[in-house]
């Protein structure tokens, strides 16, 4: 099935397209538009024209309209993930596609309930000052390939909410689900508010650097954030960054192995470790190292690996061949260190792009497998003796997205949790986020946050009225 462009409210078919793979067959799960800079923009003026109207909306309509576009995805729920287990390959499942819409609906309802009332600075015999947040303009928006939808929406979304137009470019991997469920979007928006466009990466540079664009943000790896950075720095445009995370998990010694080994599982392996803010690197002290790896093995052989549209499966592939060839290399690397494989730790044979959940014991900083994010099921275990020296370790990272800390104890690991060098720390989970909290990284791995009012505030410039 071919797909088309959706610009100014409609269908726009292209010249050329691509084909999508599915990565667990590799059969072709639909054709993608390739625009050009011509749709780009016409996609960017017709967001500018929709804006000089839909800024003036009321707060009511938006949070109307943002309702309505969740109830479109509840109504359409089956398709859309069925739409993304074909191209993303997780499974239906679980924390899997079905997941992914249920989650992306109940935050576009969260977001559609949030508010950013005008403040009153002062008030008094010298006058009164009033801070008003306005929307800023067209936003453009590069989403990756892990969670689509759902990271789409966490763009798209509070864009809207908050007066402003979108003119979105999904990963060429992943474009089928993002331009389905824009296509539902304008079934309840004004012509022009959301607007896709799909192509290559010569296409998100080009969004990038497009004068007409107010604000870009950006959902991926470090290196292209770097890029968008360099790209949006001309026309001064504003930026929000979630970028890669190499997230550590300290286990304290009086942790229960058997009690956390399922949470630490999710927690590094929800997507198949295809996640930001998944757990990255494990520290275990040596007291408990070979019970936490023991148990995580024991968990492990319980989750079934295979094809998404198998009901029965609770992981999918690695989503295409780069991304693969890279998890071999470090697993192969960390073997050549001196690693020790616990299970897994070569390709299932087979069609696609099947890498078994994999632990490597008995390595340390220095190879790539730790030092770097590995973006896939394989998962390092790192023992240490000294909390304070693992602590040191964890935070000696150019990373900072998300920690945790595991112990028995909650409020002694809360307390070590809050000196993780990160936007997020947990303790006793790993990865969980809500649309109330905030989300964001420090130093590499980002700038801005998302989520709840801090997130909405993102969208607006700050007005000062003296009255």
């Amino acid at each position: 099935m071919a797909f088309d462009l959706i610009i100014d409210g409609v269908r726009r078919q292209t010249a050329a397209h691509t084909d999508v793979k599915n990565p667990s067959t590799g059969a072709v799960a639909g054709r993608m538009p390739m625009a050009t800079t011509q749709d780009l923009d016409d996609a960017i003026a017709a967001a500018a024209r929709a804006f000089k109207t839909w800024s003036q909306t009321s707060d009511a309509e938006r949070q109307a309209a943002c309702h309505a576009i969740a109830a479109k995805i509840e109504a359409h729920a089956e398709e859309l993930a069925r739409l993304i287990t074909a191209e993303q390959g997780k499974q239906l499942n679980g924390l899997g596609s079905r997941f992914e819409v249920g989650g992306t609906a109940a935050w576009t309802h969260a977001t559609a309930d949030m508010q950013l009332p005008v403040s009153v600075l002062q008030d008094n015999e010298q006058g009164r000052i009033e801070l008003h947040r306005k929307p800023i303009g067209v936003i453009g928006s590069i989403t990756p390939w892990n969670w689509p939808m759902l990271i789409g929406s966490w763009h798209i979304i509070p864009a809207v909410r908050t007066g402003n137009t979108v003119v979105i470019k999904p990963s060429p991997y992943t474009p089928l689900s993002t331009i389905r469920m824009v296509e539902l979007m304008n079934e309840v928006l004004p012509p022009g508010v959301v607007n896709v466009v799909s192509g290559d990466d010569a296409l998100g540079a080009a969004l990038s650097s497009h004068p007409g664009i107010a604000k870009m943000v950006f959902t991926g790896s470090t290196a292209t954030g770097r890029k968008i950075m360099a790209s949006a720095a001309p026309t001064l445009k504003r930026i929000t960054l979630e970028l890669g995370g190499n997230d550590a998990g300290v286990v304290l010694p009086d942790a229960d192995p058997k009690a956390i080994a399922p949470d630490l599982f999710w927690g590094a392996f929800i997507n198949g470790g295809q996640t930001c803010a998944a757990l990255k690197r494990l520290y275990v002290h040596d007291s408990i190292y070979e019970q936490v790896c023991n148990e995580l093995v024991a968990f492990a052989s319980t989750v079934p690996m295979g094809d998404g549209l198998d009901e029965n499966n609770q992981l999918g592939p690695i989503q295409n061949a780069m991304q693969f060839k890279r998890v071999v290399e470090l697993v192969e690397e960390a073997k050549q260190a001196g690693g020790r494989i616990l299970c897994g730790g070569a390709p299932l044979a087979g069609n696609g792009y099947f890498y078994p959940i994999t632990f490597v014991a008995d390595v340390q900083e220095g190879i790539r497998l730790v030092d770097e994010e590995q973006f896939g099921p394989a998962l390092p275990i790192i023992r240490y003796t000294d909390v304070e020296d693992a602590m040191r370790r964890a935070n000696d990272n150019p990373m900072g997205l998300g920690g945790s800390v595991w112990s028995s104890d909650a409020a002694k690991a809360k307390v070590l949790a809050q000196r993780l060098e990160c936007g997020t720390a947990w303790v006793n989970k790993h990865g969980g986020i809500q649309p109330n909290a905030p989300f964001g990284g420090v130093k590499q791995s980002g700038i801005g946050v998302e989520f709840s009012e801090e997130g909405l505030k993102e969208y607006t410039t700050v007005q000062t009225v003296y009255c």
